[in-house]
């Protein structure tokens, strides 16, 4: 999935992203990050992840660059 991130915060690392295909809102949590290319995301920057979803909220994880090709 591909998306733009609405909000981030450095010092928690915790956001939000916003998702091109529904609009929908998906949470960044805390260490979302831990793994990926990526030591910080800045507010418009374009992402692509993979979206669990845990008791009805859905969290964006597998942060990553590129295409997404689904």
């Amino acid at each position: 999935m591909q998306g733009i991130v609405k909000l981030y915060d450095p010092v928690t690392g915790a956001g939000i992203v916003v998702s091109d295909s529904d609009r929908r809102e998906v949470l960044l949590r805390a260490g979302t990050l831990g793994g990926s290319v990526f030591r910080s995301l800045r507010q418009g920057q374009r992402i692509v992840f993979d979206v669990i979803d845990d008791g009805g909220q859905s969290f964006a994880s597998n942060i990553r660059l590129g295409v997404d090709g689904s």
